[in-house]
């Protein structure tokens, strides 16, 4: 039997490892420096929920945090009144994301990674431009292919490849899905969880090496199902927390 994903995720793979070596080092150098310089890197949205990957597990960084955040008024109107909503020009869904930016912890000289495969929405687009205005380095994932082809759904027209200090293409194709099956109509399973999750493991990679080499590795967990592993965990978040990388 021949399955046809692994095959696709293989080209992914290879497409990272050819094409974004540049980018994975110019992105890993952001994150060095930004914990060299009592800086904090934070993790935002990165397709379909795949920042977890990053956050919190055995052999990752642990200084590396999640960046989220919900905001919601219950201010509900009879149906002949909804266009107050719209009266004073406002964008609710942009200036949530500026809110949420403004109220936080970071600061100029941090690092945020945001991804989005076609790189078109308008949250991961208005959260590149508020941190730049903060002073706030970016990384971009997304994919070019698949970008190249779409209509920026943000206001100023741009995508998010246009608004980041650093773009990682993550070799997904054009709608994402990469196997065609005979009798199927379109393609199907998409590839980029798998290019996310690897394209930022390759990043984390990097960074451990280039602080390793120095002589100062970062703080990273071990597995606490392990022996001695909530130990070491402990310790790690002491480590962490006096520190900060």
């Amino acid at each position: 039997m021949t399955f046809r994903y692994p095959q696709a995720v293989r080209q992914v793979l290879d497409h990272l490892e050819r094409t974004q070596s540049e980018s994975i080092e110019r992105a890993a150098d952001l994150v060095v420096q930004a914990y060299r310089s009592g800086g904090a890197v934070f993790c935002s949205e990165v397709g379909h929920g795949i920042q977890g990957d990053f956050l919190n597990r055995a052999g990752g960084l642990a200084a590396l945090q999640p960046f989220s955040f919900s905001f919601a008024v219950q201010d509900a109107v009879p149906a002949c009144l909804q266009e107050r909503r719209k009266a004073d020009g406002a964008d609710r869904e942009l200036e949530t994301v500026r809110l949420a930016v403004r109220t936080s912890s970071l600061r100029a000289g941090d690092v945020m990674v945001i991804g989005s495969v076609s790189g078109r929405n308008r949250r991961p687009v208005e959260l590149a431009l508020t941190c730049r205005e903060r002073g706030v380095r970016t990384i971009g994932m997304t994919s070019m292919a698949y970008t190249s082809q779409v209509a920026s759904l943000h206001p100023s027209g741009k995508r998010l490849c246009d608004v980041v200090d650093v773009v990682v293409d993550i070799g997904a194709p054009y709608g994402d899905a990469a196997v065609e099956i005979p009798g199927m109509d379109i393609a199907v399973l998409p590839v980029s969880g798998v290019a996310f999750a690897v394209a930022g493991w390759m990043i984390w990679e990097r960074v451990m090496s280039k602080m390793a080499a120095e002589g100062d590795p970062p703080t990273v967990f071990m597995s606490v199902n392990r022996p001695g592993g909530q130990e070491y965990y402990e310790a790690a978040r002491r480590r962490l927390n006096e520190r900060g990388y």
